[in-house]
């Protein structure tokens, strides 16, 4: 078994007043040559955008991109010609494939909106894009993960092109898991959203990421108060 952990405070950040992002992975001025990717997830940044503002329309290629937000709204453009809002209790997979444009703006003008933007390098590329979203709320469930991104159109949750799983954990008492690997050579991201909880014996809090691989399980203590995303991605193309 291998691991690395990423501590909330050495993550990197950008503070543009309008936009705060905490960047676990290399991105854009924030260039850490150890900390480039964990297997095939690429981008995973933590964002707080003012009211109002958001990013303009900009565009992607061959990547699956995943937004979950967090607290707030967030409005999303694109040029396959979807118009949404996604909030707290959504989750958004966009297959930006042989290109795409789009624009993301919090959609109140009072309060922050919190997402994160994550960022999966694709096992086919050039597909047509494809726009996936749900609420969350018919499939949610307490003190247990539960499945919200495959690679299967017809399986639980959105999905995309790569044989990646990820899974959502929130809880309310003391509970014990033990997570197994779906795919052969894959290995778990998991990153905690608030709280704290132990991973391999290795004590975790909000906002650390921790990497997993060479294992078929892993197993995870969750306190109260506490919610968790783990995502299973292949460690190579």
């Amino acid at each position: 078994m291998n691991t690395v952990i990423h501590k909330a405070a050495t993550r990197g950040n950008a503070n543009h007043g309008w936009l705060n992002s905490y960047h676990t992975f290399s991105f854009v001025n924030y260039n850490n040559p150890e900390r480039m990717n964990f297997g095939l997830l690429r981008v995973l940044n933590d964002d707080s955008v003012q009211g109002g503002m958001g990013f303009g329309t900009h565009p992607h290629d061959n990547m699956e991109i995943i937004s979950i937000p967090l607290e707030g709204d967030l409005e999303h453009k694109d040029s396959m010609g979807n118009i949404t809002v996604i909030k707290q209790g959504d989750v958004q997979a966009m297959s930006a494939g042989t290109g795409v444009t789009h624009s993301e703006y919090n959609k109140n003008g009072d309060k922050e909106v919190k997402f994160l933007q994550i960022w999966i390098f694709p096992n086919k590329k050039n597909v047509t894009p494809k726009y996936d979203q749900i609420s969350l709320k018919d499939i949610a469930k307490e003190n247990e993960f539960y499945q919200i991104l495959s690679p299967n159109k017809d399986d639980q949750g959105v999905w995309i092109h790569q044989d990646a799983w990820f899974h959502l954990g929130q809880f309310t008492k003391v509970t014990s898991e033990t997570y197994k690997i779906k795919k052969e050579g894959n290995g778990v991201y998991a990153f905690i959203l608030e709280g704290e909880a132990t991973i391999n014996d290795q004590p975790l809090s909000k906002r650390d990421g921790m990497g997993i691989w060479n294992t078929d399980s892993i197993q995870i203590k969750a306190n109260p108060e506490v919610r968790i995303l783990l995502m299973e991605v292949p460690m190579t193309r």
